[in-house]
């Protein structure tokens, strides 16, 4: 007979599987090292009990019919602990604002105001380093719709506010032999990319505000990519870089199996509802 132990393990290791794909997406787990991608040293946590498990399970419940000010206290706990929490349960608890948390590094830096940046350069005539001050200066487009993750759940209506990514690459000045744009984050190893069309879309935003208040650190913040019309793991949390590329440089879910065109309900042989 297995114990209590072994079986939680066995659990924790075939719900991971199930979680992935999200933005920055394995809920803190231990996820597939992508090719050539040098990864920082990750944690490696112990199994944890069921009595453990099935307190934190009711935690996470409770976060979902309680008042708003304890779901936001709720929300809080949870993303601190999903940072320390190597095990990837914590990730799959519901919480109050319909989302979940999950980065696919043991811990990621925190940034501010003060010592954020985001650097655009590659294929382009102007290279250009914004603050936070300064990409808040730029005009603002605010978009509503619902986000979708490619393990199937969705969450309505979700404002997110920015500066539109076209912006930032006509300020650069793609040259003519450009055809993509990679992205980097500052947790050192999420990457994304985009054909230029695509990068284009007035749709495309690089986001600084989400459900109506500053991006925090657990949701990707200060900044992150918000790509409305694809599955949430194409908006890729803490954006620090964006490159301008002459072709697709697949990026960390692609590397594992999912597609690069990740139009939601017309790729990952899902048919969800269209978000854009």
């Amino acid at each position: 007979m297995r114990s209590d132990d072994e079986t939680l393990t066995s659990a924790r290791d075939s719900w991971s599987g199930r979680a992935r794909g999200c933005s920055n997406g394995w809920v803190n787990s231990e996820p597939t090292e992508a090719p050539g991608e040098p990864r920082p040293p990750e944690e490696r946590g112990t199994p944890v009990g069921r009595r453990v498990f099935l307190g934190t399970v009711g935690l996470g419940a409770l976060g979902v019919v309680a008042a708003p000010t304890l779901q936001r206290g709720l929300e809080g706990f949870l993303g601190a602990a999903a940072e320390k929490d190597p095990t990837g349960l914590t990730g799959l608890l519901p919480n109050g604002g319909g989302f979940r948390y999950y980065s696919v590094t043991s811990s990621v830096p925190h940034r501010n105001a003060s010592d954020y940046r985001l650097t655009v350069g590659g294929l382009v005539d102007h290279p250009k380093t914004y603050t936070l001050d300064d990409l808040r200066a730029l005009p603002q487009t605010r978009l509503v719709k619902d986000v979708q993750c490619v393990t199937g759940w969705r969450v309505p209506d979700t404002p997110f506010e920015g500066v539109r990514l076209s912006h930032l690459l006509d300020a650069a000045g793609v040259r003519a032999k450009a055809g993509a744009v990679h992205f980097t984050c500052f947790d050192g190893a999420y990457t994304e990319s985009l054909t230029l069309d695509q990068a284009r879309r007035s749709d495309v935003l690089v986001a600084l505000r989400m459900q109506n208040k500053d991006i925090g650190h657990n949701h990707g913040g200060p900044v992150r990519l918000y790509v409305a019309p694809m599955y949430f793991y194409k908006s890729a949390k803490w954006l620090s870089g964006i490159t301008v590329t002459e072709h697709v440089e697949p990026g960390y879910w692609e590397h594992l199996g999912y597609d690069v065109d990740a139009w939601v309900g017309k790729s990952n042989g899902r048919d969800d509802d269209p978000t854009s």
